[in-house]
């Protein structure tokens, strides 16, 4: 991370927690709900199959950071199945860059070729082992892996979803990260309930279990992308929700933290860890803060 984007950063941070701010830094622009994937543990794919035209995603982006967005991702669906008006989401990744986003990062499954080197980070979903990752997503790991060892740039970061499935999968996908030279680090998301998927769900007992296991890895020295000292608050779901300053996007309508909100119940179920590590942050949780400083600095 450009030292220049960090003092940003923490200025913004700052003003956060002593004027308690609730402006997004960090945003989502859902390019497209159409997957080539029907994932176990997705509840949010297919639903519409709708490419968003170019002009309208263009308009979400500059939407975004005119609120104060510095942070970007591309989500879908499968972002790499975007194009419209001769642009693909190569195109998209370098006008975000040019409008002015900071850093640019892209959420793929990792089944097409990996050719973004001007993305800042590639967020590739692998979900365990070679058996386990294709329970849940389909005959897709040696595919994402040979897409990985020959990606353009190495930009890319795992991207786990720990369920009952993959609970005991959480070494394998660490010795991966740390073994494939174009990827930098892994980071772990544990299961969040949508409806049709609630049997996915892991009780608190298995969540620390799990997370006991990537401090095992952290201690190991694995690259791991998480903070460890959020993880009890993860286990209790004590943290802020929802996290005011991450906003997302799709088809004009704007969510705050994500569009799970919408769901009764569903935040105070929620997984995403690396939302309940941006509100301790916000909120001027210092432990928090220090490791997020040790930790991005060292795998972005």
């Amino acid at each position: 991370m450009k030292t220049s984007s960090l003092l940003k950063f923490a200025a913004f941070g700052a003003g956060t927690v002593l004027f308690g701010w609730r402006k997004p830094i960090i945003g989502a622009v859902i390019i497209t709900d159409r997957c080539n994937l029907s994932c176990r543990h997705c509840a949010v794919n297919n639903i519409t199959s709708v490419i968003y035209p170019y002009s309208q995603v263009r308009r979400e982006m500059q939407q975004l950071y005119g609120q104060g967005v510095r942070i970007l991702f591309f989500f879908g669906g499968e972002p790499f199945l975007w194009q419209d008006s001769g642009k693909t989401l190569r195109d998209l990744t370098a006008e975000a860059k040019a409008m002015g986003f900071l850093i640019v990062n892209v959420v793929t499954n990792g089944m097409f070729p990996i050719d973004l080197p001007g993305a800042d980070m590639v967020m590739v979903s692998l979900d365990g082992g070679r058996e386990k990752h294709n329970e849940i997503r389909g005959v897709t790991y040696d595919r994402i892996l040979d897409n990985i060892r020959s990606a353009a740039s190495p930009n890319i970061c795992l991207y786990m979803a720990i369920n009952r499935i993959n609970k005991d999968e959480i070494e394998q996908v660490c010795r991966v990260a740390r073994s494939e030279p174009n990827v930098r680090a892994v980071s772990f998301n544990l299961h969040t309930p949508y409806p049709g998927t609630e049997e996915l769900s892991l009780s608190a007992a298995e969540k620390a279990r799990c997370l006991q296991e990537v401090e095992r890895m952290m201690d190991l020295g694995m690259p791991v992308l998480n903070l460890r000292s959020a993880f009890p608050y993860i286990i209790r779901n004590d943290f802020p929700v929802p996290c005011y300053q991450c906003a997302i996007i799709e088809d004009g309508k704007q969510y705050v933290c994500g569009r799970c909100i919408e769901i009764p119940d569903l935040c105070s179920r929620c997984g995403y860890m690396f939302a309940a590590e941006y509100s301790l942050v916000f909120q001027g949780k210092l432990p928090v803060i220090l490791d997020m400083l040790r930790t991005y600095l060292k795998y972005i």
